[in-house]
C-alpha cells in the first residue's frame, strides 16, 4: 500500500459554462498522492488550485462540473477503489467519503464556522455524522482532539463560539474538526494566508506533526513557494488550469525545468539580495479564463517563448528522464532552441 497512491487523479477537467463562454478552470491535471506524504499545489491566484481540490470532494459551486478525467481513491480496507468523478455530488457514497476519508480546511475559518453554534457543537456534529458515538463520547473525543491541536483549556474552549477565538485558534479548531473522524487525506486550502507569520509557522508545524503521528496524506494549496519548500514532498505547479511541472520538491527547487516555475522561484525575496535592489517580478498577469491565449497559456509572459511554436501549439506533458513531467516544448525531443 505504501507504494500505491491513495489518490490518483488523471486528466481532470472542470468547466464552468457561462453566457460568455466556457471557463476551463481545470484543464487536464494529473497527479498522485502517496501515503504519509504532502503534495504541494502552487501557482498564482486564478490558476485553478482551489477548484481542483473542490472537484475532488465534489463541492463545486454551480454551474461548475467535471467534464472529463478520473479521481481514483484507494481505501485502507479491502474495498475496491472508487472513482470520485463518477459519484453523485449529493449522493450517500460521497457524503460518507467527505470527512471520513478526505477532509478539507479552508483559508478563512471565520467564514466556514457557524457563529450561532459553539465550536464543540460543530465538531460533535462531524464526529456523530460518521460514527455511532454517543453525545458524551463525541464530546470527550472532541476535547481530546482540541488538546492534540494545541488548544489551551479545551474543556472550556469547547463551549465557546468562533467569534470568541483568535484567528490562530480558529484555524486550529478547524483542523481539529477536519481530523475528528481520522481521515486519511487532508486538503489544506491556503491554511495560513490570513495568519501572522508567527501563527503561520505554528500551524505549519502542527500539520507536520499530525502528518507524522497519523500517517496522514496532505494536499497543501498555496501561492507561497516558501511554504512549499518547507512542507511539501512532491509539487504540482499550476498555471491557468494546467499542471506545467510535477515532481519531487528537491528537483523542483534545485533544477526547475518550466519557465513559469523558474519565474516563481526568482520572485522569492532573498536575504542575500543587495539592499534596496529591485525585486524580481514576473511580467504581465494571468489572463482571464475566457481570454486564453492560443498555444501555451504562459507564452505571453515567457522570456523563453519560441515564436511560431509556443504561440500556436499547446505543449503536451513530457516525462523527463528523472521522472518528473513538464508541459513545455523546450523539453520536447524535437524542440527548437530558444532565442538568446
Amino acid at each position: 500500500m505504501a507504494n500505491e497512491p491513495i489518490l490518483a487523479v488523471r486528466n481532470l477537467r472542470t468547466h464552468f459554462p457561462t453566457r460568455d463562454g466556457v471557463v476551463r478552470a481545470v484543464d487536464g491535471v494529473s497527479f498522485d498522492l502517496y501515503p504519509g506524504r504532502t503534495l504541494g499545489i502552487v501557482g498564482e491566484s486564478g490558476c485553478g488550485k482551489s477548484v481542483m481540490t473542490r472537484s475532488i470532494l465534489r463541492i463545486l459551486d454551480p454551474p461548475g462540473r467535471i467534464v472529463e478525467g478520473s479521481m481514483m481513491l484507494r481505501f485502507a480496507d479491502a474495498r475496491l477503489p472508487v472513482d470520485l468523478a463518477t459519484l453523485a455530488e449529493d449522493g450517500e457514497e460521497i457524503r460518507k467519503i467527505r470527512g471520513r476519508e478526505i477532509a478539507l480546511i479552508f483559508q478563512e475559518p471565520m467564514a466556514s464556522f457557524s457563529q450561532y453554534y459553539t465550536v464543540g457543537d460543530q465538531i460533535l456534529e462531524a464526529i456523530r455524522l460518521h460514527s455511532t458515538a454517543t453525545k458524551a463520547e463525541a464530546r470527550a473525543q472532541a476535547i481530546e482532539m482540541l488538546r492534540r491541536v494545541g488548544i489551551p483549556n479545551p474543556e472550556r474552549r469547547i463551549d465557546e463560539y468562533p467569534f470568541q477565538l483568535s484567528g490562530g485558534l480558529r484555524q486550529r479548531v478547524m483542523i481539529a474538526m477536519a481530523l475528528a473522524c481520522n481521515p486519511r487525506v487532508l486538503i489544506a486550502d491556503e491554511p495560513t494566508t490570513a495568519l501572522d507569520v508567527t501563527t503561520q509557522a505554528q500551524v505549519l508545524e502542527l500539520l507536520r506533526e499530525l502528518r507524522g503521528g497519523q500517517n496522514l496524506s496532505i494536499i497543501l494549496i498555496t501561492h507561497d513557494m516558501g511554504v512549499i519548500a518547507e512542507m511539501a514532498d512532491d509539487v504540482v505547479v499550476m498555471y491557468l488550469g494546467r499542471a506545467v511541472e510535477t515532481g519531487p520538491v528537491e528537483q523542483i527547487f534545485h533544477d526547475p525545468k518550466h519557465p513559469y516555475t523558474r519565474a516563481l522561484l526568482r520572485s522569492i525575496p532573498s536575504v542575500d539580495a543587495t539592499p534596496r535592489a529591485r525585486l524580481a517580478t514576473m511580467p504581465g498577469a494571468i489572463p482571464h479564463p475566457l481570454n486564453r491565449p492560443a498555444g501555451c497559456p504562459f507564452h505571453p509572459r515567457c522570456a523563453e517563448a519560441i515564436a511560431g511554436i509556443c504561440d500556436r501549439e499547446m505543449p503536451p506533458a513530457i516525462r523527463l528522464p528523472d521522472g518528473r513531467e513538464v508541459a513545455c516544448v523546450l523539453h520536447a525531443p524535437s524542440a527548437v532552441a530558444a532565442p538568446a
